[in-house]
């Protein structure tokens, strides 16, 4: 019965150690989504002397980015939450 429960411990804390790398890595993407959105906003706004065509692509980029850092943001906050238990 001792090995049962120190595998079951042995596991927990793999889990727990792997939400949490899990939880890094997705704010990380989080945090390169808003940097790519922000830069891409710039671009759409005219702030730069990019062409008509690129300013437009841009503000789809800016739009996809958004989508992307809310996606990241919220699996961050699930293996988050999976890792407090």
């Amino acid at each position: 019965m001792a090995s049962t429960t120190s595998t079951s411990t042995f596991d927990s804390i793999k889990n727990t150690v792997s939400d949490a790398v899990n939880y890094v890595t997705e704010s990380a993407q989080e945090m390169t989504s808003a940097s790519s959105k922000e830069a891409n906003k710039e671009v759409a706004k005219g702030n730069t002397n990019a062409s008509l065509t690129d300013r437009a692509t841009a503000g789809l980029d800016a739009v996809g980015d958004k989508l992307q850092e809310e996606k990241h943001s919220g699996k961050a906050e699930a293996y988050k939450e999976s890792a407090k238990n």
